[in-house]
């Protein structure tokens, strides 16, 4: 007679010779589990192979073809090595290895000393030490080293990304469900998220919805009161709880007509090991073929296995120095957490080592660089005088100190490494020129690398008047050319021929200037501006053409202090947090939808008295930016029609040719046009003075950082100055992000509170970063990287190379941490 494991198989080849239309067994696969269920019982199978069945073919009718093929596939491999002894056919001689979901077989097959009562052993994991082969694999050893996990349970969940033992072992909650507390029935409350034992009174199945859905009610009792709970689609849970059975249920207290009740609740038997109730319950994220229970269960028996046995690189000194918990310890209690206080204190341990690496990442490549020879250039104050008393204006104390720490770094004999960074209109590109000149009088190159044809256009414009044009004049005209896609191929070859003689001091461009043909005599300055927006490699790639060039970085994005140490940790930094005299404060209003009148109103003063505007409309994801720019065409034309038919409007955005958009910056600057309607290609270093007011449509879609920077193309000028934010719906009128623009104007403020609300992927602008998959860490916690950096001093302070015994597995760590192009130093 076949066994029950022998008969689900046979419904299973049947389900796969109709291609998984759920038809092999009339009314859907799931309609046999109640005998099988019951035959299974009877034969003294493992709860959790029961449990496993039942949930995976409950699941079964609502996957496609594809997902229940990949199930089954699941379920054959747990039926197989879950197989018990009491099937006589095809019986391996080994017993095979224990599954994830492997429990002790039926009690007559235990020992006798691990024998109860009339009662089932609970459900143990698999501490079971697989082969020495497999157990010095290491963290880059392939899923299937796991006792349990073959090849078809490896390729379900190569669908999260799990492919390593060390993938599993760091693949953290995203979430926990603290059911901890456990209370009798008659102290519940609603609302509350808790845990109940109770034993079950009744059970009834009925039809709800006309007949299309089962709800199955389950009364329960612990002596002090009752309680109702519903399971909606799992009728075969009546056969599983039946008057009498001792349950541990774990959930969200609800109410229904006046009575507690607790729907669809995660439970265990009470005689299990308790992992999805009665405990903080981790929340992992899933696939669409991967269940919670089912990652649930082979991650707590994959942790419980290899956590302790996972070597601690972190050495003792600094584990002590900082008070962290060992990593064996921190792996268990992220995963499954004893209590909330040994929760924080894993979290806080495996945020630290990536903070350490990181910092141990930036610190060796300081090291690296300052260890480096550079060219010297010595700048006299008597020239420098000279220099800034042709300026039309008095520097700031900002730009007077960023000066003085560039003129000390060009004069160093190491390479400058320097990050300029200040609030838009403070002033950096004065900065910036003035360092080029310190370079180009002494004979050598300089480039200059923009984002945008636009800024380096304007960037070309601003270090020629005060480079080249006047008297005592830093460099001739010709020695000053740009470089963009638009330039003609004549002039690029005439431009490439002048960098590689010589004649040509500086260059200022767009990614251009990192293409192969263009070559230098003698790079020895690189200014990089909003050098978040270039790749790692183009960045090299630019430094390339010289050798052991000095680097200035400039951002008119402020950086919060936590990601100056972190992300730029290997710069020196250079703040310029002070504007120029005369600047007035910029008044931004956050208007309702409704109010968009009153905004018009504002725009047309304003062009009575002589001042420009902008008006932009939010530029979207790649794939969106068509619909954007033709909804920017026709709010360009509904406004030259019905709002200002006596004004004129220029239209700007992304997909014009870069001729087309000079054009149209010329004769908005030139004021021939009174208002620009724009997408957010004007976010960076357009300088009109005479704009007065800014007004952002749909500004709930941008970011604090560009918010900042489209108000600061306004108020360059002497007269007051207006930004007007109007969100898309009423409803976001409270957004936290607009109201924090109008609550203040300090750039450094917006950007902490930015890099909280959108992490540090968004806020840098890039994903290419490389600091977006950290998985513990927050690059806005201060606190914990000023004890990693510290920590991270000392070690190399000790050990600069780690070539200590006790820094051996820190040198592995740093370099595995590194290998994947976050190394570049700029």
């Amino acid at each position: 007679m076949p066994s029950p494991i022998e008969k689900l198989q046979k419904f299973f080849r049947l389900e796969s010779e109709r291609g998984y239309d759920n038809k092999a067994v009339v009314g859907g696969l799931d309609k046999i589990l109640p005998a099988w269920e019951r035959e299974a019982r009877e034969a003294q199978y493992p709860e959790a192979l029961l449990t496993a069945v039942a949930e995976g073919l409950q699941q079964y009718p609502q996957l496609e073809p594809a997902g229940r093929e990949a199930l089954l596939h699941s379920l054959v491999e747990t039926l197989q090595a879950n197989r018990p002894v009491t099937d006589s056919q095809d019986r391996p001689a080994p017993r095979p290895r224990m599954t994830v979901l492997d429990v002790p077989t039926p009690e007559r097959d235990l020992p006798a000393e691990n024998r109860s009562m009339g009662r089932k052993a609970p459900v143990q994991s698999p501490n079971v030490r697989p082969p020495e082969s497999e157990s010095s694999a290491g963290l880059n050893a392939p899923l299937t080293v796991i006792p349990g996990i073959g090849p078809k349970h490896a390729q379900t969940l190569s669908e999260l990304g799990l492919n390593t033992l060390e993938d599993l072992l760091y693949y953290f909650p995203r979430r926990y469900d603290d059911y901890s507390q456990l209370k009798p029935i008659n102290r519940v409350q609603y609302g509350e998220e808790l845990t109940i034992i109770a034993t079950v009174q009744s059970t009834t199945n009925r039809p709800f919805r006309g007949g299309q859905g089962q709800m199955t009610e389950v009364v329960v009792s612990d002596g002090t009161g009752f309680l109702r709970v519903t399971f909606f689609n799992q009728p075969w849970l009546a056969n599983r709880m039946t008057r009498g059975t001792q349950l541990v249920l774990s959930g969200k207290v609800e109410q229904y007509l006046g009575r507690l009740v607790m729907t669809n609740p995660d439970w265990e038997l009470l005689e299990q090991e308790h992992l999805h109730t009665n405990r903080i319950v981790p929340v992992y994220p899933l696939a669409a073929s991967v269940t919670q229970k089912f990652l649930r269960r082979i991650l707590f028996n994959t942790i419980n296995f290899w956590a302790a046995r996972v070597p601690d690189w972190l050495p003792p000194s600094v584990r002590s120095a900082a008070r962290l918990m060992d990593l064996g310890t921190a792996l268990q209690n992220a995963h499954f957490p004893a209590n909330q206080e040994k929760l924080q204190a894993a979290r806080a341990r495996l945020a630290f080592d990536e903070i350490f690496l990181m910092q141990m990442g930036v610190l060796r490549q300081k090291r690296s660089w300052q260890s480096l020879e550079a060219r010297q250039f010595p700048t006299s104050q008597e020239w420098l005088d000279m220099q800034t008393a042709r300026l039309p204006y008095q520097l700031t104390g900002a730009q007077q100190r960023a000066i003085e720490l560039i003129r000390a770094d060009l004069d160093s004999g190491r390479p400058m490494d320097r990050l300029l960074q200040g609030d838009v209109g403070s002033g950096k590109t004065v900065v910036a020129a003035l360092a080029a000149a310190m370079v180009v009088r002494h004979g050598a190159q300089a480039a200059v690398m923009a984002p945008t044809s636009i800024l380096a256009e304007q960037h070309y414009r601003s270090f020629r008047r005060m480079l080249a044009e006047g008297e005592d004049v830093v460099v001739s005209p010709e020695q000053v050319r740009l470089l963009v896609g638009d330039t003609s191929e004549a002039e690029k070859e005439q431009i490439r021929a002048g960098l590689a003689d010589g004649s040509i001091k500086l260059v200022i461009g767009t990614h251009a200037l990192i293409e192969d043909p263009v070559q230098f005599e003698q790079l020895q300055l690189v200014v990089v501006d909003e050098q978040h927006r270039f790749g790692v490699a183009q960045r090299a790639a630019l430094r390339a053409k010289g050798s052991n060039p000095h680097l200035l970085v400039m951002t008119a994005t402020p950086i919060p202090r936590s990601l100056a140490l972190t992300v730029y940790g290997d710069l020196d930094l250079a703040v310029m947090d002070e504007m120029p005299a005369g600047r007035q404060p910029i008044e931004t209003h956050v208007l309702n939808p409704l109010e968009r009148e009153r905004a018009y109103h504002l725009i047309r003063t304003q062009m009575k008295e002589g001042r420009q505007a902008f008006v932009i409309y939010p530029l979207v994801e790649q794939g969106e930016r068509d619909d954007e720019n033709r909804a920017a065409v026709e709010e360009h034309q509904r406004l030259q029609r019905e709002v200002f038919p006596f004004h004129k409007l220029g239209l700007l955005h992304g997909r014009m040719k870069p001729e087309e958009k000079e054009e149209v910056m010329t004769r908005f600057r030139d004021g021939e046009y009174n208002l620009l309607v724009s997408t957010s290609v004007v976010e960076v270093g357009v300088d009109v003075p005479n704009a007065t007011v800014m007004l952002v449509e749909g500004a709930n879609r941008f970011g604090l950082a560009q918010l900042h920077q489209f108000r600061g193309r306004v108020g360059r000028g002497q007269e007051k100055s207006y930004c007007l934010l109007i969100p898309d719906s009423q409803d976001a009128v409270e957004n936290e992000r607009l109201q924090a623009m109008a609550e203040t104007n300090d750039g450094f403020v917006l950007a902490e509170r930015d890099l909280q609300q959108r992490g540090p992927g968004d806020f840098l602008g890039t994903r290419q970063s490389g600091f977006a998959e950290l998985r513990m860490a927050n690059l806005s916690d201060v606190r914990l990287i000023e004890n990693a950096r510290e920590q991270a001093q000392a070690v190399f302070a000790d050990d600069p190379e780690l070539e200590k015994p006790e820094h051996e597995a820190v040198s592995q760590m740093l370099d595995r941490f590194w290998s994947d192009g976050r190394g570049d130093r700029s």
